[in-house]
């Protein structure tokens, strides 16, 4: 698709007397949330349509990362969060009589500047977001009101809305959906989905503590006679989760007593009240076209995953943020709205990763024949004899997308976040620095963006420039700030070069090495996004 003129709104061609607004999203949930958070940040006009009445108001995702965290922190919302989550250190997988098959470590402060991995009560993070959605005057969402019908121009996207008052038609110059598994938006457009054929049915127990109890906080148990996971959601709720031999079980397994036979080692009901049975069935699904047109699908509408590895709901998240910054620069008039075709591209070989693990594990702990469960513990077990450290976990990088042209070491990675301190406050970048591009240059080649009028380019396109060293100084265009623990020195030592441009969604658009190469890097983004002073603070404004 071309790149067309979106600056100004205008009214609908085709829909007399309909408001036109620059992104529709489908669907609050918590990537719906973010899109319109992230969006309405950057002083876009959004409309959210969600077709429940109010807030879910039950939990379904259990956990997120420091990616995720990271993400929470520039909406302002990390801190009201972090006495709601419980840092989980360590997530086991042991077999039906306990023996540890695999143990997986997280660190307390993670690449992103966070704990990597948050135990959480859904419902909290959900009221903290739509106060960040609420809050800003650009964003309006109405609730009960369903998406019956989409039609594309070439320069609109007008939905159909079934609400309290009737039928209206609302236009936009784009629409996210975000409305999950069984996606409205998805279905209109016709995209089929990839099927990996992961299809279990399970039965998820949420309980509401009433006292404290000792409760294994994160734990997958492989016993044939009926794989179980249980896990935190965060200090006063928690989770167990039974597969069943099929989904017909759940009429008869959902009985409030044999729920409570099921945990009875684990919980009383003097520990806590039995809040929720559900049934789901754990897939593995993957839209075949994330974009058509004015139209993209973000989250659980783009794909599912099996929960193994706690990464739907960050996936999702990390939609948002990749796709939040590029319309930004499309609405701004300041990049083709063809950067939109990088989404998918970067996005879906991530996702097909993060969900190929997630399966691979998911087998592991669902074989159902005692024979080939016995030879998994034997293996596991032998694996760990040969080295007892826990198992890290690393997702892979970004590849073909809105990256540099060279490649240089760390291109398309997640960015690690340190300590700095600008001489009045000292905290993680984000927070000292703001959000956006940040150009990340040594010291001795700050003078290297002085030159031609470099540096005043980059503040117009709204890259900060960040110069990490001993001492925080003052400069005019660029943030000279204290690198605390010297997390910045250590990663341009790593990857052996003099900056590190960072994008708004945190993965790296280019490294340079010595002073041409890093104008030539800022000057390569600044053709890319627009360079004449017109892109904004595209994540802070």
């Amino acid at each position: 698709m071309t790149g067309t003129d979106v600056t100004a709104a205008g009214p609908v061609p085709n829909g007399a007397g309909v408001d036109a607004v620059d992104v529709v999203v489908v669907g609050y949930g918590p990537v719906g949330m973010a899109v319109a958070a992230l969006l309405g940040r950057a002083g876009h006009r959004i409309l959210v349509l969600e077709r429940y009445a109010g807030l879910y108001n039950l939990p379904r995702a259990a956990s997120f990362d420091d990616e995720t965290m990271r993400t929470l922190a520039r909406l302002g919302v990390a801190e009201e969060l972090l006495p709601k989550v419980r840092v989980q250190p360590t997530y086991e997988w042991r077999n039906a009589t306990g023996d540890l098959l695999i143990e997986q470590s997280f660190a307390e402060t993670g690449r992103s500047g966070w704990a990597e991995w948050n135990m959480m009560y859904q419902p909290d993070l959900e009221e903290a977001l739509d106060a960040v959605c609420r809050s800003m005057p650009g964003v309006e969402v109405r609730h009960s009101s369903s998406v019956v019908a989409l039609e594309q121009t070439e320069d609109r996207v007008v939905v159909t809305v079934e609400g309290p008052e009737g039928r209206e038609p609302v236009g936009a110059r784009y629409v996210v959906g975000c409305d999950g598994g069984n996606s409205f938006v998805r279905s209109a457009l016709g995209v089929g989905l990839h099927d990996y054929g992961f299809s279990e049915p399970w039965m998820v127990c949420d309980f509401r503590f009433r006292r404290p109890a000792e409760v294994p906080p994160a734990l997958q148990i492989g016993d044939p006679l009926g794989p179980t996971s249980i896990i935190s959601l965060g200090p006063a709720h928690h989770r167990f989760s039974f597969m069943l031999d099929s989904a017909g079980d759940f009429a008869t397994e959902r009985d409030p007593r044999r729920v409570w036979k099921r945990v009875a080692s684990h919980l009383t009901p003097d520990d806590a009240d039995l809040i929720r049975v559900a049934t789901y069935t754990f897939r593995s699904l993957i839209a075949h076209e994330w974009r058509r047109g004015r139209v993209l699908l973000a989250g659980d509408a783009a794909h599912q995953m099996p929960p193994f590895l706690g990464q739907g709901m960050c996936s999702g998240f990390r939609d948002a943020q990749n796709l939040a910054f590029k319309l930004d620069l499309v609405l701004r008039g300041t990049a083709p709205d063809g950067i939109l075709d990088t989404y998918q591209s970067e996005r879906e070989p991530h996702v097909r990763a993060v969900t190929e693990k997630g399966i691979e594990l998911g087998h592991l702990q669902t074989l159902r024949d005692p024979e080939r469960a016995a030879e998994r513990d034997r293996t596991l077990l032998a694996r760990r004899a040969e080295s007892a450290a826990p198992e890290p976990m690393r997702f892979p990088d970004l590849a073909a997308g809105l990256f540099s042209r060279g490649s240089g070491a760390g291109r398309g990675r997640l960015s690690v976040q340190g300590v700095v301190d600008d001489g009045t406050r000292r905290d993680r970048l984000d927070q000292v620095v703001g959000g956006g591009f940040h150009l990340l240059v040594d010291e001795g080649h700050l003078a290297a963006l002085e030159d031609g009028g470099l540096l005043d380019d980059l503040a117009g396109a709204g890259v900060r420039v960040v110069v990490p060293g001993e001492r925080a100084a003052g400069h005019p265009r660029a943030a000279v700030v204290r690198d605390v623990d010297g997390t910045y020195r250590a990663w341009l030592t790593e990857l052996g070069c003099s900056a590190v441009l960072v994008r708004p969604d945190f993965y790296v658009y280019g490294t340079a090495t010595g002073s041409d190469a890093v104008a030539g890097l800022a000057r390569e983004l600044l053709g890319a996004i627009g360079g004449d002073g017109t892109a904004g603070e595209a994540a802070d404004a």
